[in-house]
């Protein structure tokens, strides 16, 4: 099967290469199928635990029940674990699937290492289990799509190391010269996400499972932004290039469409894509000058994007006939049409008039559930209904289960997403929308979140087909496996690399010789993407004007740090921002914008990327001591119809003072201005201002021990944004 590049001399895995005199001897080999087997059955089995979860946690936005009335299953809880175990556990699985089947074929070798190929598969396992448990306990950094303490990112850093040795090690032993175009983002994921992991990462411990990051306010909201956006961009786009350049030509039995395409698009793409993050931050606290280069190199990233996006639908030119007979390729042209899709949408959305409306809203969830449904589901989906039976050697077992699948996916992604975009769009204008008197006209944050209701449902319904399409083809290809016996050493041949070989006539075309040399083609692509992170990260740390400080924010209270880490613990960062834009509509209903300078001593910032709730960073003084505690005792006795679940624990359960000190030590290490008297006596501060908050309680009815989770949590929710009001209460 020829899945050769243009132009006319083409050296890939199913194509000749030229020589210099004789033949070198056959070798005779093995390809290692035990390996992809197993990473294809754990895609299987987290995608459908990943959606499950999914499932539930878009039933508990109208269904406050489904939170299931303990602290350990709701949303803000189990948010990011759908989130991971979509995007580490499944996608992460189907990448490392597809990588080590077609990298071995693409070299023409087996695996460097199959010990180092063990060690990764149940490295990554053990990983997600420990997510697993992890995030329902509350154990976060809050960080969003990087949610897991710090020992578990040092476990994901030594297995990421072990997959690195493991694929560089198999590039260099290989028998085919040429470095098909697959391997080339299969390089750039490995060295991007290695720079993007470990420079977020970066974190002060104070325990085994608690940290602050070493960045405070505006510089992590950049750094959590230039991560968060390129995880999606290097964990979930650049790999899965890989794989559709890889596995649609083999499909399809065409040769990729444009071999100087394919170079175009791979350097732009991830030249540009790392500069396009602070996007993320529009009309936020973040200088100008970094919100408008986000802006301006995402509107480039159309081109790159599209551009991939074309060479794969082009690469189908001349076997449309099979498209329509063929099911696992309509997943592919649905995967590659919803990638073309969320790569136009994604820089539409970067333009400031469309942000203005969008951010925050739901409008951004369906964009990235276009690309996640659509692009990563469709294509893993596709790809294990072609892997499986051929490393079975036995047909798939119903061709019928499949075409279900391909309808009923279909139809989850257009149930989940069309009411998606319709409530995002009704969420922004009604936010912003005045009487003629000049009022807002729905001054109430809630009775926004009532009017999106039915179109919650219908997104729960979308992704309860998406959910049952999983099942259908976990059963169908189980079936498969069971029909069938699985080659776990496949034999191949093929001559050995030619250590000479001199190349001649077009093949000396300039990219030809990166393409045979993989650690220069690693060099250069850390080379590409580093250009774009410096330029926005160092001056943002470096020059001061950049976050100007404002002398009335002092750092936290001992017992309002340790409120802090409650809200962090019980996940509000999921549905509350803490970013007041500079509009009127926003001014209206929270009241002063925020400064960059109100977060310089916020390790880590909880800015937020979505409003499910009304922003918090004017809750400060908004209401008294006994509204928060009815409000998280049961938030429809202050908020009626509200879709907040209770927080009864916090109610009854004692506050840890056990770590006060080391938390004020760590902070102090990474910059907050605590001195050495407040760190020894923090303990009695706490105690001292907690009695306050419990006497408060006590004057209007409420009796609970100040020694109780829901003190200090409301001791923080009273903090937040009062700093500027007492600066402008002194200069009255």
């Amino acid at each position: 099967m020829n899945v050769s590049q243009k132009p006319p001399v083409t050296i890939s895995p199913e194509h000749p290469r030229p020589g210099n005199g004789a033949a070198p001897a056959v070798e005779r080999f093995e390809y290692d199928n035990r390996i992809v087997r197993d990473f294809a059955v754990a895609t299987i089995i987290w995608g459908v635990v990943g959606m499950l979860v999914g499932v539930l946690i878009a039933s508990q936005l109208f269904a406050p029940a489904a939170n299931l009335g303990n602290q350990y299953t709701t949303f803000g809880r189990i948010r990011p674990l759908h989130t991971n175990a979509v995007i580490f556990a499944f996608v992460g699985n189907a990448i490392f699937m597809g990588v080590y089947y077609s990298l071995q074929r693409l070299c023409k070798a087996r695996m460097f290492s199959d010990l180092l190929s063990k060690i990764h598969f149940w490295g990554w396992q053990a990983i997600i289990v420990a997510a697993a448990i992890t995030l329902p306990l509350g154990l976060t950094t809050s960080h969003e799509y990087a949610e897991l303490e710090w020992p578990i990112d040092i476990a994901i850093t030594l297995i990421w190391v072990v997959f690195g040795i493991n694929m560089f090690g198999t590039i260099i032993k290989r028998r085919e010269r040429h470095l098909y175009v697959a391997i080339w983002f299969y390089i750039a994921t490995f060295v991007t996400v290695a720079v993007l992991h470990i420079v977020n990462s970066y974190q002060m411990p104070v325990s085994l499972f608690k940290s602050y990051y070493v960045y405070a306010g505006v510089q992590d909201a950049l750094v959590q932004w230039w991560y968060g956006h390129n995880a999606v961009a290097f964990f979930l786009t650049t790999p899965f290039l890989g794989l559709m350049y890889y596995f649609l030509p083999k499909m399809a039995n065409r040769p990729v469409y444009s071999y100087k395409l394919s170079i175009l698009h791979f350097w732009a793409l991830i030249f540009i894509y790392i500069w396009a993050g602070p996007h993320h931050l529009l009309y936020s606290s973040l200088p100008d000058w970094a919100q408008s280069l986000g802006v301006v190199f995402s509107i480039m990233l159309i081109a790159p994007s599209w551009g991939g996006m074309i060479n794969g639908l082009l690469t189908l030119r001349g076997a449309w006939d099979k498209v329509r007979e063929d099911t696992i390729l309509k997943f592919m042209v649905v995967g590659i049409t919803a990638y073309g899709m969320a790569t136009f949408e994604g820089p539409m959305l970067s333009l400031k008039n469309v942000n203005a409306i969008a951010h925050f809203t739901d409008w951004i969830v369906a964009h990235v559930h276009v690309g996640a449904l659509g692009w990563n589901g469709f294509l893993t989906f596709a790809i294990l209904y072609w892997l499986i039976p051929r490393m079975y050697k036995t047909p798939l077992y119903s061709k019928k289960l499949l075409s279900i699948h391909f309808w009923i996916g279909t139809l989850g992604i257009l149930f989940y997403a069309i009411p998606m975009y319709i409530s995002g769009f009704t969420q922004g204008m009604m936010w912003k929308e005045f009487t003629p008197e000049g009022t807002l006209r729905y001054p109430n944050f809630l009775e926004t979140t009532l009017q999106l209701l039915p179109m919650h449902q219908m997104r729960a319904l979308g992704g309860t087909f998406y959910l049952l399409g999983a099942i259908l083809m976990a059963y169908n290809l189980f079936k498969t496996m069971a029909a069938g016996q699985l080659v776990v050493n496949e034999t191949a041949e093929a001559p050995a690399l030619e250590q000479a070989y001199v190349p001649t006539g077009t093949d000396t075309y300039w990219h030809r010789w990166l393409e045979r040399k993989p650690i220069p083609l690693l060099i250069g692509s850390l080379v590409v993407i580093l250009i774009g992170s410096m330029v926005e990260l160092i001056p943002t740390f470096m020059v001061e004007s950049n976050v100007p400080t404002i002398s009335a924010v002092q750092p936290y209270s001992a017992l309002e740090v340790q409120g802090r880490d409650l809200y962090i613990r019980e996940g509000c960062v999921n549905c509350h921002s803490q970013m007041v834009r500079p509009f009127r509509s926003e001014t209206e209903r929270y009241g002063e914008y925020s400064k960059a300078g109100e977060f310089v001593y916020d390790h880590p910032f909880l800015w937020g990327s979505k409003r499910t709730g009304p922003d918090l960073h004017r809750e400060g003084g908004k209401y008294p001591d006994s509204w928060h505690y009815h409000h998280m005792r049961d938030p429809t006795s202050m908020s009626p119809g509200s879709i907040m679940p209770a927080y009864p624990w916090l109610l009854d359960q004692k506050l840890d003072i056990s770590n006060t000190s080391d938390k004020l030590r760590t902070l102090a290490q990474v910059g907050v201005s605590y001195d050495d008297a407040t760190i020894s006596y923090a303990n009695e501060d706490l105690q001292k201002q907690a009695q306050e908050v419990s006497d408060r309680l006590a004057k209007d009815g409420i009796k609970v021990d100040a020694d109780r989770e829901i003190v200090a949590l409301i001791a923080y929710l009273q903090r937040l944004g009062t700093d500027i009001k007492k600066m402008e209460n002194a200069t009255k």
